[in-house]
């Protein structure tokens, strides 16, 4: 557990020896990694009782995309400009690794981060406690997200880091990551209302779409599209909990 989270957070608590191996063999556990990617959020949004809602809800998105090391934020960019370019896997690939950034990228950011913004926001300022539930049940169900494309995804080139993640996750390893996948966030937002749950669905229905996306523009999934399909799970959970 301590390789997956020094591999997927900037907390300073590797094992020393610990290689990117560890980190997938463990990789059914990647739920619980947006649990404690989430407390500090979790924890900021509570000061909602103390200071403007707005204030509160940007500290706390800010703090949880700050503890994953901004990895899968720089996924988002990467996807958004690869996106916009027309022509081959190939060719789109290429721009994946590109490390300027285009309008596609701030386009992409807009999308993802702007909503879910928006519906932290609103729970926060309806109920800071409920702004923090539903803010560890969208870290919980962007990590669900990652790891319901790397157990069904397959990587677009040999080299990917999803690479190993994606061989690690085979038999019983498997299966107890999908059920981990699609339980854990249902636990956290039953407490939201009756209709939350539904929510839910938005976890494998965001993940499918993703990866039905990135087979056509891509040829399958890597770090890139793993870390974004997770933004993309997250927002799209707040959004809907935000509404329900």
């Amino acid at each position: 557990m301590r390789a997956l989270l020094a591999f997927f957070t900037v907390l300073p608590i590797a094992a020393p020896g610990s290689s990117l191996e560890d980190a997938a063999r463990k990789a059914y556990l990647l739920p619980l990694v947006g649990f404690v990617v989430g407390l500090p959020g979790a924890a900021l949004l509570l000061l909602s009782y103390a200071m403007p809602s707005g204030v509160a809800a940007t500290l706390a998105l800010g703090v949880v995309l700050l503890t994953a090391g901004l990895h899968h934020t720089d996924g988002v960019m990467d996807v958004g400009d690869a996106l916009m370019v027309r022509g081959s896997h190939e060719r789109r690939r290429e721009v994946l690794k590109d490390a300027r950034l285009g309008v596609g990228g701030i386009g992409a950011l807009f999308v993802v981060y702007a909503p879910t913004l928006a519906a932290l926001l609103a729970f926060a300022e309806e109920s800071p406690t409920r702004a923090a539930l539903a803010l560890l049940a969208g870290e919980v169900s962007a990590r669900s997200g990652m790891l319901l494309t790397l157990s069904f995804g397959r990587p677009a080139e040999a080299g990917s880091s999803s690479v190993s993640f994606v061989q690690a996750l085979k038999g019983s390893r498997k299966t107890v990551g999908v059920a981990l996948a699609l339980l854990a966030p249902l636990l956290l937002v039953m407490p939201l209302g009756s209709f939350a749950p539904l929510a839910i669905l938005s976890v494998p229905l965001t993940t499918l779409a993703a990866l039905w996306w990135s087979r056509g523009a891509f040829g399958g999934i890597g770090g890139d599209v793993v870390g974004a399909t997770g933004e993309a799970c997250r927002m799209m959970l707040l959004v809907i909990l935000s509404v329900t």
